[in-house]
């Protein structure tokens, strides 16, 4: 059964630099996601470090910190049903070459570093994820 969700969605550097704000946005609206708030930010490599705590002990870690702080970014918070997995399926594969056709990595993604979004994986951390970035 699916039911109403909400989920964190980020526009990542690479895609912002290209101006494909708007491309990505009509993706989620066109597929039933609601883009309930929305901002551009520019965000610290310490902040960046915070808010990928989860891949800490991974090799890519501060690469992918310093990409996520290295330009602005927009941070969305999506509501639809069974959001968190819709969102991740528009995505696609993280790396852009294994991408199914039409996904927003496929589209727009340049490489594995710069797949140009992040959507969160679960439930859970689209919870934390969402605190990270709109706190009431």
């Amino acid at each position: 059964m699916s039911k109403i969700e909400q989920t964190l969605s980020i526009i990542k550097p690479d895609a912002v630099e290209r101006n494909l704000i708007e491309n990505i946005k009509s993706i989620f609206i066109k597929n039933d996601l609601i883009i309930k708030q929305d901002k551009k930010i520019h965000i610290t490599k310490e902040e960046a470090a915070e808010f990928y705590k989860i891949h800490q002990s991974k090799p890519f870690y501060d690469g992918l910190c310093s990409y996520l702080s290295s330009g602005p970014i927009v941070v969305m918070v999506l509501e639809g049903k069974n959001a968190v997995s819709s969102n991740r399926k528009l995505m696609g594969a993280t790396d852009p070459k294994n991408a199914e056709e039409d996904t927003i990595r496929k589209l727009y993604g340049v490489s594995i570093d710069k797949n140009s979004v992040h959507g969160s994986d679960s439930i859970e951390n689209a919870k934390k994820e969402i605190n990270f970035f709109f706190k009431n």
